[in-house]
């Protein structure tokens, strides 16, 4: 059957490519530029090394040695092009936090399309998963601002950077659509390593500043489910699904064990698609810890079984959301969507052709942050496009692997001229590009 691009419903112009690219292209165009009298505008920078990560190219020579001019400035409205040297120089002293508004335009544009409607979870709020991850290490390239763990057998040095990432997920979507993350450095002044909570402390007061209204449920991981967290994200009014595990809080599983045992415990189950049986368990007022016995929580177990009744999954959580027997499984579901930050978030970065653990230029100041944030905004504008852009999402279901689009993508950026992104999205899309005769060379 053949394609017809006519029938496919129009995207929504400032959710397309095109029209995220101008947005970002506006916002870069107010950064302050402190330098005098520039060969390349700041602007131009920044959208080159979007476009790096745009086009998934593997370093920042490969994107030099085959980027084309006339499509750098018709798909990402660059003037004037930097070298890979150029890029680096220009970018390594630019504040990362910066970037943070680029973010928040596109975050903007989402809810002024009401896009992000179908991401609602529970009682008008999202589910926000955070999780932690490195994107650089050496022994021997590093700045500033690395963290630094040393060999206690070698004594040799390892530098790396780290960044706390956050998404508003769905059990229902693919599609993630990321914040800007927060980068776990050495901060100014210090000389000791940051560490994960004291960004998370950063981050949630970024959040909550940039999103005062937005209604989140926060998800993460057993490291968070700790008093001091718990109470912090009480303090900026965000709910939370944290994970828990026996091992760190005994006294909490001893007073489940009580209460499912006493018969003040809930207990719903349900037949699984693929056979074998679910079942939620729940509880609610109960003490978090023996040093916390006035910060209580509603405790939730997961239990999985096959068609043996073999258990084959196990989780527990813990929440301060009112649990019932109508939602305690789509409670569930929220809490084990916070995979999806670490796989259609960090794995996709890493193993889909973003080439995140790459170092595209380290610098002395800010660089690799820089990149790590450039790196996160191409995610940004390609996720937003995956949950809006119709034209888009048939073009990624032609390809097994996003790799493979990526590959595509390339080969006919360099080779062919286009006047938009969705001009290249229709001939992927339609295979012309199979068409074109190869070039007869003048051999007389």
């Amino acid at each position: 059957m053949k394609l017809n691009v006519s029938t496919l419903p129009q995207p929504r112009q400032h959710l397309s490519a095109d029209g995220l690219f101008a947005t970002l292209r506006a916002r870069f165009g107010k950064f302050t530029d402190a330098r005098t009298d520039p060969a390349i505008p700041l602007e131009d920078a920044l959208l080159s090394g979007l476009a790096v990560f745009a086009l998934k190219d593997p370093s920042l020579l490969a994107f030099e040695e085959r980027r084309s001019q006339r499509n750098l400035r018709a798909l990402f409205g660059i003037e004037r092009a930097p070298s890979d040297t150029q890029m680096r120089e220009i970018l390594d002293p630019l504040d990362p936090e910066q970037l943070r508004e680029a973010f928040q335009d596109v975050f903007r544009a989402l809810q002024r399309g009401k896009a992000l409607e179908p991401l609602v979870f529970h009682d008008g709020a999202y589910l926000l998963a955070l999780d932690g991850t490195g994107y650089f290490s050496s022994t021997k390239v590093h700045c500033p601002s690395c963290l630094e763990k040393v060999n206690s057998k070698t004594g040799v040095t390892t530098y790396h950077h780290q960044m706390l990432g956050a998404a508003l997920v769905h059990p229902d979507s693919r599609a993630v659509i990321p914040l800007a993350p927060e980068p776990i450095i050495k901060q100014d002044g210090t000389t000791k390593n940051d560490c994960e909570r004291n960004a998370c402390k950063r981050l949630l007061e970024k959040i909550r500043r940039e999103h005062p209204h937005l209604k989140l449920i926060v998800i993460e991981d057993a490291l968070a489910s700790n008093a001091p967290h718990i109470e912090e994200l009480m303090r900026h009014q965000m709910h939370y699904i944290l994970g828990v595990k026996p091992g760190d809080h005994k006294f909490l599983f001893d007073r489940w064990v009580e209460a499912h045992d006493g018969g003040t415990a809930t207990t719903v189950t349900w037949e699984l698609p693929k056979g074998g049986t679910g079942e939620a368990s729940f509880a609610h007022g109960l003490p978090l810890n023996g040093s916390h016995q006035d910060l209580r929580i509603n405790f939730l177990q997961y239990v999985e079984t096959d068609h043996t009744g073999k258990t084959v999954k196990q989780f527990t959580w813990v929440t301060d959301l009112d649990i019932t027997q109508d939602n305690a499984r789509h409670l569930v579901a929220g809490a084990r969507a916070r995979w999806k930050i670490e796989n259609e978030t960090f794995n996709t970065l890493k193993n889909q052709g973003y080439h995140c653990e790459h170092n595209f230029g380290h610098g002395q100041r800010n660089l690799s942050v820089v990149f790590a944030m450039l790196m996160m905004l191409a995610f940004l504008v390609d996720q937003t496009q995956q949950l809006c852009c119709p034209l888009f999402q048939a073009v990624v279901a032609q390809y097994r692997t996003r790799r493979s689009l990526w590959e595509k993508l390339r080969s006919y950026f360099y080779h062919f001229e286009f006047t938009s992104m969705r001009h290249m999205y229709e001939v992927i899309l339609l295979g012309l590009g199979k068409n074109v005769p190869a070039p007869q060379a003048d051999t007389g």
